[in-house]
């Protein structure tokens, strides 16, 4: 084995196959699919490689004849499905930019996911099938690599296969071109149309989108380019003599030790280009999807769940304890109402948890009250804050401080809690 900095990038593929299709859940529930699409086709590009890279790590053999038919055609199709979805992407951002055809009713958004479709599954599969028509033989073995296209260096390969990127991605740039014009121009209607609820979009959403399309334009189009005059330069584009020169002995499987490749610096810079995009794809688009706020309120939640699987959860007191500490008793001196009596702020609340008073609790004293908080929670006066008691406006009397607290038992009563004066 001859590169030194294995096993780094199958621990990247792995990581690029896992961490892109963690945000696909809420990502399917918006009807997202440009998106959902991204999602899989940069997972199963770095599934792809990650499996090759680990089986042809030091050898060149001809173990998997059926995975590297297989593989080889998943290579073509995410070379093209990426763009597509980043084009798909584009292509509704524009829209929504214009605030026009955002898909409102279910048949609006069958009608988008028909249409993101036909980009991202039945525009890649036409060019497998299309490869095959430059296809000189079965496939190659790149020790190191694993299974890679053997697509004979005519004329036609171009427009069939090598082209197909580029093309997409100037598409995407154009479109991308126009949503910041029609953004700058319609900004207060396009901003308002995003918070008013019609579309599944947020605000913060639609520009991370942005942000990944254009980042993704970034590397397409050059990195692309740079291929298409690789396989121009490395060796002489051969002419298309017919259908059975170019296949001649198709079945045979050529295999190269890395030795041999990594003694040719334009093809190590194609074939680890290629082995590093889909993993940096998969990875732009955790950080720019994965990241969020959304998406660390659907980890905390998952974690939840899982907790409750092994036994691990907050009691229901403990939870109403936290939430009425910190919004409901303390909005009171916030809003101008008058504060608790002396005999009251000594108190504290006592639940049934092992978790730790929240700060605003901390100066309190454990042995005087106990409150149960959770009724009134969620049964509260509609003049009142969320989770707070109403206390009397002003104290008429010099007993004010017994009134005050005899107010808070009786309503404490009413909701079903139990106060317990320590006095």
């Amino acid at each position: 084995m001859s590169d030194p900095t294995y096993p780094v990038f199958p621990i990247f593929a792995f990581l690029g196959f896992t961490l892109a299709l963690m945000p696909i859940p809420w990502h399917l529930e918006a009807w997202n699919s440009a998106t959902c699409y991204y999602m899989i086709w940069a997972s199963l590009a770095c599934l792809n490689k990650f499996v090759n890279s680990l089986i042809w790590a030091n050898n060149i053999l001809d173990i998997a004849p059926v995975w590297c038919d297989i593989s080889t055609r998943i290579i073509i199709g995410a070379s093209v499905g990426i763009p597509a979805a980043s084009l798909c992407i584009n292509r509704r951002l524009y829209l929504i930019a214009r605030v026009q055809a955002v898909s409102i009713t279910t048949a609006e958004k069958k009608r988008a996911i028909f249409i993101d479709s036909i980009f991202c599954v039945l525009f890649p599969i036409i060019c497998m099938v299309l490869a095959y028509v430059v296809q000189g033989h079965r496939y190659n073995i790149y020790e190191e690599i694993g299974c890679y296209p053997a697509i004979y260096n005519t004329i036609a390969a171009y427009f069939l296969v090598n082209w197909w990127p580029v093309v997409l991605g100037l598409i995407s740039a154009v479109y991308c071109v126009l949503s910041l014009k029609a953004f700058t121009a319609r900004r207060a209607q396009f901003k308002q149309f995003l918070t008013s609820g019609q579309s599944s979009l947020t605000f913060s959403r639609y520009f991370r989108l942005m942000a990944l399309a254009t980042t993704e334009l970034l590397f397409t189009i050059p990195v692309s380019s740079y291929a298409i005059y690789l396989n121009a330069t490395a060796q002489p584009i051969e002419p298309w003599v017919s259908w059975s020169y170019v296949h001649y002995d198709f079945s045979r499987i050529e295999q190269v030790p890395s030795i041999l490749w990594r003694s040719d610096r334009q093809l190590v810079i194609a074939l680890e280009l290629g082995q590093w995009l889909n993993p940096v794809c998969a990875l732009i688009f955790f950080a720019y999807f994965g990241l969020a706020s959304e998406a660390r309120s659907h980890y905390k939640s998952a974690a939840l769940r899982i907790g409750r699987l092994f036994g691990f959860h907050r009691t229901q007191s403990a939870k109403c304890a936290i939430q009425s500490a910190d919004h409901g008793f303390m909005r009171h001196e916030k809003a101008g109402l008058p504060r608790l009596p002396p005999s009251y702020s000594e108190t504290a609340f006592t639940y049934k948890s092992d978790l730790p008073l929240p700060p605003s609790m901390n100066t309190l004293q454990s042995k005087d009250i106990s409150v149960n908080m959770c009724p009134l929670l969620h049964q509260h006066d509609d003049s009142t804050e969320p989770g707070s008691l109403s206390l009397p406006s002003s104290p008429s009397t010099a007993n004010s401080d017994s009134t005050v607290f005899d107010d808070v038992e009786s309503q404490s009563r009413r909701h079903g809690l139990s106060v317990f004066n320590a006095s």
